[in-house]
């Protein structure tokens, strides 16, 4: 028996290549997500816009292996069986020690660089009942996170609710959205709908919401912007922490998955330096009690993380409570098969307790894991 379980926070599905084109709204269908296989590789398109990266979504065990293989490149042929039907993955799971996962989309994570709004709602109406459908069988194993569109508030609470329906765990937001930070009065319903559906509000790399005049995310493809790609959820952390969001809703969790742990300490630091010390700081809103931004980052955030060795040597600074340990199967990047070795090596000389917690007790509480 192993001491503690294995629970990832990050998992994906990829999405099959008749998903959109069977499942959306009739009329968006002519304009749905598809699959165009080109000279080199396999593409997604909706409404003539390219997104999604087949390659690195499908390498798992490959940088362990054979690094030089790795490619952004791909073909839907060459997809593992576990991404794309949940009894294989439920079977990679068992393989790779991994009792339970979260999973979120892999092509659907830039879908949001698509500008028009409708067709994007739509795409992700249609993308919640398939991953509904994918995790029904092991619904005590499998955790699903809805897709939202927060261009309109009023729709995204309606998905919101109806995804909470359907038995999905929680929703994923845009890292920024399109018109207003989440500083805006706007998404108050939003927030207040998370709480009280208790679904927690995910905010994944790659999610960069369509902007007039923008390039697409470069995080996804340079390697000096991949190496800072935090920037963007900072800058949504810090907009709902300065504008009081989880002093009205301390029920309210947001999670910035897939960006590692160690900036956080820093950036909790930051913030309370700003807020004590710096006229911007102290001329702003004033929290009740004496609170302090790190209070709020501490209660209501969580990190979904993969190999951060020096995050979990300063978890003390952002609490153990905070942290969850993420496989991001079947992605390139992903520990799988090696998890097991990997997270055990990470939390090595971590008491007993902190380990249960942060290898899998953490993400169980949070997405109710029986």
């Amino acid at each position: 028996m192993f001491p503690y379980q294995l629970i990832s926070s990050d998992s994906h599905i990829i999405e099959p290549p008749d998903l959109w084109t069977e499942r959306i709204e009739r009329r968006f269908r002519d304009r749905a997500p598809r699959v165009v296989s080109e000279e080199e590789a396999d593409q997604w398109y909706a409404d003539g816009v390219k997104f999604g990266a087949i390659g690195i979504n499908q390498q798992a065990g490959v940088r362990f292996e054979t690094p030089e293989r790795l490619t952004l490149q791909g073909r839907m042929a060459t997809v593992p069986l576990g991404g794309l039907d949940p009894h294989a993955h439920v079977q990679d799971m068992d393989v790779d020690t991994v009792a339970g996962g979260v999973l979120y989309p892999s092509q659907g994570l830039t879908a949001y660089r698509i500008p028009d709004s409708a067709l994007l709602s739509a795409i992700f109406r249609a993308y919640n009942d398939w991953l509904a459908d994918f995790c029904q069988p092991y619904p005590h194993r499998l955790k699903g996170i809805a897709m939202l569109n927060v261009d309109h508030v009023p729709e995204a609470v309606a998905e919101l609710q109806r995804a909470a329906a359907m038995g999905l765990a929680g929703a994923l937001i845009p890292l920024r959205p399109m018109a207003y930070r989440y500083d805006h009065p706007l998404y108050e319903p939003l927030w207040a709908a998370a709480q009280d559906l208790a679904m927690p509000l995910s905010l994944h790399t790659g999610t960069r919401r369509w902007r007039p005049g923008a390039d697409d995310d470069p995080t996804l493809v340079d390697i000096v912007e991949r190496t800072n790609k935090e920037h963007d959820v900072r800058v949504a952390i810090a907009a709902m922490i300065f504008a009081g969001v989880f002093e009205r809703y301390p029920r309210l969790k947001v999670g910035a998955v897939e960006f590692e742990v160690a900036w956080a300490p820093y950036f909790m630091g930051r913030m309370d330096n700003i807020y004590t010390e710096q006229a911007i700081g102290v001329r702003g809103k004033r929290f009740k009690g004496g609170a302090l931004p790190s209070d709020f980052f501490r209660q209501n955030i969580f990190l979904s993380f993969q190999e951060d060795a020096v995050g979990i040597q300063l978890r003390s600074l952002m609490g153990s409570e905070t942290l969850l340990w993420g496989s991001d199967y079947p992605h390139a990047e992903s520990t799988f098969p090696r998890s097991r070795a990997i997270v055990e090596r990470l939390l090595e000389g971590v008491p007993e307790e902190e380990k249960a917690q942060i290898a899998g007790g953490n993400t169980a509480r949070l997405y109710r894991f029986d």
